[in-house]
């Protein structure tokens, strides 16, 4: 084999090892959004299941990463699980893969990760996070959510918000604010995840989207912890 063929071969090779390991590793992130969303929801002061049950979709970035101590900002990935059908009352979807970025706005635990969790309360709140990148507290309203069983404080905070945040670290769970943060569509993640180009909007929105095997265990918890969407059915009442 000559020089310039094995060095073809070589390049190849490297090539399809890489977008392997990225592959492998955003499908690892979706699989682990699950696992932390299955731990918060066993714990004993949780999301209060008012306003679970009132969300439209609910997003999870495990293990963000403070990148400046001296500033504060924080960057996550992780996945966003809505509602199907026209109005979010059916079963939950499939996720496409989201990255949040922000400073300094409350994650000072001493450089540990933080598992963060977010619940989208309305359309308008969907209809921001599907698009392009949005300003937390600007474009969509987001305040931190009330946790454990108080009923009146979990009405309240879903009236307030259109997106209601939550943080774990050190074993703490409690609400925080993410406000002049920003979120966008990772589609670049969602490609390796799914296999091909697809959009978050084309994800949340279309039909016959098969979930991935590593997300399934994310959307078992939420089926599990949510099955229907409350609002949707006090409005028909």
């Amino acid at each position: 084999m000559s020089r310039k063929l094995t060095l073809v071969v070589c390049f190849i090779f490297f090539a399809a090892v890489t977008v392997a390991y990225a592959a492998n590793k955003e499908q690892e992130r979706l699989e682990n959004c699950g696992v932390v969303l299955g731990e918060i929801m066993n714990t004993p002061e949780n999301i209060p299941q008012e306003l679970l049950e009132k969300a439209e979709c609910v997003i999870v970035f495990p293990s963000m990463m403070k990148f400046a101590i001296g500033f504060g900002g924080s960057y996550g990935r992780g996945a966003m699980v809505c509602r199907t059908g026209k109005d979010f009352s059916g079963p939950w979807g499939a996720p496409a893969m989201y990255a949040l970025e922000g400073g300094s706005f409350g994650l000072q635990l001493g450089g540990e990760a933080t598992d963060l969790v977010l619940l989208v309360m309305n359309r308008r709140g969907v209809n921001a996070i599907l698009g392009s990148k949005v300003k937390l507290g600007g474009d969509a309203s987001v305040a931190a959510g009330p946790k454990g069983r108080d009923a009146q404080a979990a009405t309240d905070a879903s009236m307030r918000a259109e997106i209601l945040s939550y943080s774990r670290s050190r074993g703490l769970f409690a609400g925080i604010s993410i406000a002049g943060s920003t979120i966008r569509p990772d589609n670049d993640a969602s490609a390796k995840v799914y296999g091909r180009k697809i959009k978050a909007r084309a994800i949340v929105m279309g039909k016959n989207i098969v979930v991935p095997e590593t997300g399934r265990h994310l959307v078992s918890v939420l089926q599990k912890g949510a099955p229907r969407n409350d609002s949707k059915v006090a409005a028909v009442r």
